[in-house]
């Protein structure tokens, strides 16, 4: 299989897309002409023409609104931001409408829309463009969430998202855009709900979402290589749905468990996954299940700081020691 960038991943899924569904166009700032601030779709613009790729006016309020109506009649609109942190400008239209209309509707309505782009800290950019917003997604009844490590990952969940008849929120990492990974040539897709499991071990199992989760595959090979300790490495690649029986079958059979993410800790996914295991499995746990986080404070703007605020594999080995 030949090694792809992340963010070739997916612009393969974007065209293999526009060309299997003609309802399938591509909109946001500077996705077209200018080939993507991040160039993610980098060639769509000349391939397909401006009715397929749209650039769209600096209001995420206005084109993100625009993208739901048009869901609503039977497009299927992939909308970049910029930043994820921007979405909050266009909260109303994606809270108040495109999670409700299919169950304000009695069902009549579907909004077929993924909302893209990144979602992290580590570029230092400051605390107003590094949020991520998986958690706040994911605590809407309505809206997916997906957020893919790698470029394999990335390119079959987008093309899964692309077709789901819901509003899928597709977080991805600016970090890891130019991250190489094998990917087929064939087509493939990865359905929405499906955790995978990076690595099999006995002792312990660390759980994880996006880019923190290529940060669990490397606190699992310190951990085998200096402490004979075999980490079990589930990532869970979409957090609503969430793959429920994956991680509960893992920890089950390693009897810890450790959660591993680049957001707050307060309110966070780990929380919810904590909260789900110590409810459904608790007599199967020795230890009580713990979590690595970002530090609770706004992004830091500060490069070196910033490395310190997110977690780092040695961070998860010293977790994992603390209950071992």
């Amino acid at each position: 299989m030949p090694l792809i960038e992340y963010r070739d991943a997916l612009n393969q899924a974007f065209d293999e897309e526009m060309a299997r569904d003609e309802n399938v166009v591509l909109m946001g700032e500077e996705v077209a002409e200018y080939d993507g601030a991040y160039k993610v779709t980098k060639g769509l613009w000349k391939k397909w023409g401006s009715k397929r790729v749209m650039d769209t006016p600096i209001s995420e309020a206005a084109f993100i609104g625009m993208g739901v109506g048009a869901s609503m009649l039977g497009i299927r609109p992939v909308m970049e931001l910029m930043f994820w942190s921007f979405a909050t400008v266009a909260w109303d239209q994606i809270i108040n409408n495109a999670a409700q209309v299919r169950y304000m509707s009695g069902g009549l309505i579907n909004c077929p829309i993924v909302i893209r782009g990144p979602a992290n800290g580590g570029t230092n950019v400051g605390a107003t463009h590094s949020h991520n917003h998986e958690n706040f997604m994911a605590n809407v009844p309505g809206l997916k969430v997906v957020c893919p490590a790698t470029a394999y990952d990335a390119k079959g969940l987008m093309k899964s998202a692309i077709r789901d008849n819901d509003p899928v929120m597709f977080m991805e990492n600016t970090l890891l855009y130019g991250e190489k990974w094998e990917v087929p040539e064939e087509e493939y897709l990865i359905p929405l709900g499906k955790a995978d499991i990076k690595r099999v071990g006995t002792d312990i199992t660390l759980i994880a979402h996006g880019r923190a989760a290529l940060t669990a595959c490397t606190a699992a090979d310190i951990l085998a290589a200096e402490h004979n300790i075999s980490a079990e490495v589930i990532d869970l690649r979409s957090i609503r749905p969430l793959d429920e029986e994956t991680i509960l079958e893992s920890v089950a059979k390693t009897h810890r468990a450790v959660y591993i993410e680049e957001n707050k800790p307060f309110c966070g996914v780990g929380a919810q996954i904590a909260s789900m295991i110590q409810e459904r499995i608790f007599d199967e746990l020795d230890a009580p299940v713990l979590r690595v986080t970002s530090i609770d404070a706004p992004a830091i703007y500060s490069p070196e700081l910033e490395k310190r605020q997110l977690p780092r594999p040695l961070d998860v080995v010293e977790k994992v020691l603390s209950i071992l």
